[in-house]
This record gives structure tokens, C-alpha cells and sequence, in this order.
């Protein structure tokens, strides 16, 4: 029996990351070398919203360029990784027969919060990939029931890789300073990583309420539903790995979160 993939949570930062990799990118380097060889990959970008979940079927997806006021070099950049019409076809049942609405679409490309990330952690472009679109106002536990109906993927050799973010305050970024992280930021990181580490999902649901920076952290919650999603992949008592490679702009944390099988060779971030 082949054994239940990862899913991993990435906070993707600012597009011009992968212009001066530090050591949120060498993170990502490490995950793609150490981490299963997935057969196909989910993606869950915070930069990607839909009525409802939505899974792009196009066999040769465009790469994004969702941003602007970036060096010319990260537009030049592509990600032409195939599409994987079969695994949108799974998805959908999936989500289906969890009672859950859900449609397609055949032109839908990759944004950065998808190709960014895996540009660095598959660089070779060689893994099939589609992207789900996320549902902003629709809240936490809607989000968590998505990642749990999709979690017989991970028994399928699919990687679900949500990405979106820790804190996301443009209030708190001192743009080309990262110097010192922001104590807001440093205080919500670490909320979110202890409830986490409890597995505590009725805390998590209600981080806006009950973490002294929840609301701040995100003034909109578009980049923390992700992780909710992939909190719903995993299986309750499933304790992710929290990996912390920096702090960008001062306010952005940019925290990953593993979830593994200790049957797995599991990645530590000593590898």
C-alpha cells in the first residue's frame, strides 16, 4: 500500500522572493528534493477565488503574472508545468459526494501564490498541476470541510500544497527592511503555531476571536484560509511540523506547516 502523502502549508511572501532567495526559498528547494515525489499536485492559492470551489482543467496552464511594480526578471519567469485534467476530474467528484458545490473552468492558469513556491521546489516544471479556487467570505470550517473531503488524495500519491499566508498586513511591512521581525507578526505566528501544535481545531477555527493579533494578522482572510484547507487534509490528531525560515518585510511570517506519517522518511529541517 503506498503510503498517505504529506500536505504541506507554505506562506508564498512578496512575488520577488525567488529574485533574492534566502531562507524561505532554500526551504521550498528542501521540501521538493526531500519530501515524496507526488504524482500530481493540488494547489489551494490564496490568489485564486471562485462562488464556489472551482478546479482549472487546462492541460498546458499559463503562468500568472497577478502582481505589479516587480524587476522585469520576474516577469520573464514561467512555470510551464502540465495540467492534470484527471486529477480536476477527481477532485470534483470528491467534492461531490461530500455534498459540497463545486464547478470547472478550462482556462484558468497559475497564479503566484501556486508557481512561485514550485518554481523552487520543482523547478523542472515536470509534475502535473491544478489549481482549486478558494471561497473568501465563506470563512474557516467551509474550508476545512473542503480539505477534508479532498483527503483521500493523499492516498492517491497527490500532494496538496496550500499556499497562502501567516500574517498579511500591509500595515506591518517596511518594505526593503528585513531586519527585525514585527512583534504583532511574531505574536500571531506563534499563536497559530501552538494551536496547531494541540491540534487544537475549535481554536483555529475561531483564531479571529481568540488570538490577541488574529484580526490584525489578516484584515481580510483570504491568505490564512488555505491553511484550513490543509488542516481539514489532515486527519484530526495529525500534529504538523511547523518549519520558520524568516521574516520578510518585518511583518510577513513566513511559516510552513507539514503534516507527515512518522511511516514516512520524514523531513526535519536539520536535512
Amino acid at each position: 500500500m503506498t503510503a498517505r502523502h504529506p500536505v504541506l502549508f507554505v506562506s508564498h511572501g512578496a512575488p520577488d522572493v525567488l529574485l533574492n532567495p534566502g531562507a524561505t526559498v532554500h526551504l521550498w528547494e528542501k521540501l521538493g528534493a526531500k519530501l515524496p515525489r507526488p504524482t500530481a499536485i493540488l494547489v489551494i492559492s490564496a490568489h485564486w477565488a471562485a462562488r464556489e470551489p472551482t478546479v482549472s482543467t487546462a492541460r498546458t496552464p499559463e503562468t500568472i503574472h497577478d502582481f505589479g511594480g516587480f524587476p522585469d526578471a520576474l516577469y520573464a519567469m514561467q512555470y510551464q508545468a502540465p495540467g492534470a485534467p484527471a486529477l480536476a476530474a477527481r477532485v470534483r467528484e470528491l467534492l461531490t459526494a461530500a455534498k459540497l458545490p463545486n464547478g470547472e473552468v478550462s482556462d484558468r492558469g497559475l497564479d503566484h501564490g501556486a508557481w512561485i513556491p514550485l518554481q523552487a521546489m520543482y523547478p523542472d516544471a515536470d509534475i502535473p498541476v491544478v489549481e482549486l479556487a478558494l471561497q473568501p467570505f465563506a470563512g474557516t470550517d467551509w474550508h476545512r470541510r473542503i480539505g477534508a473531503a479532498l483527503r483521500p488524495l493523499r492516498d492517491e500519491g497527490v500532494l496538496i500544497l496550500a499556499s497562502g499566508a501567516v500574517t498579511h498586513n500591509f500595515g506591518w511591512l517596511t518594505w526593503g527592511d528585513n531586519s527585525a521581525p514585527l512583534p504583532q507578526a511574531v505574536s500571531f505566528a506563534d499563536w497559530l503555531g501552538d494551536a496547531l501544535a494541540r491540534d487544537d481545531r475549535p481554536a483555529l477555527l475561531e483564531y479571529r476571536r481568540l488570538a490577541a493579533q488574529g484580526a490584525a494578522a489578516h484584515p481580510s482572510e483570504e491568505h490564512l484560509l488555505p491553511l484550513f484547507a490543509a488542516l481539514g487534509a489532515a486527519s484530526p490528531g495529525e500534529i504538523p511540523l511547523r518549519l520558520e525560515p524568516e521574516y520578510t518585510y518585518g511583518g510577513l511570517a513566513m511559516d510552513a506547516y507539514l503534516w507527515q506519517e512518522d511511516s514516512q522518511t520524514p523531513f526535519k529541517t536539520e536535512q
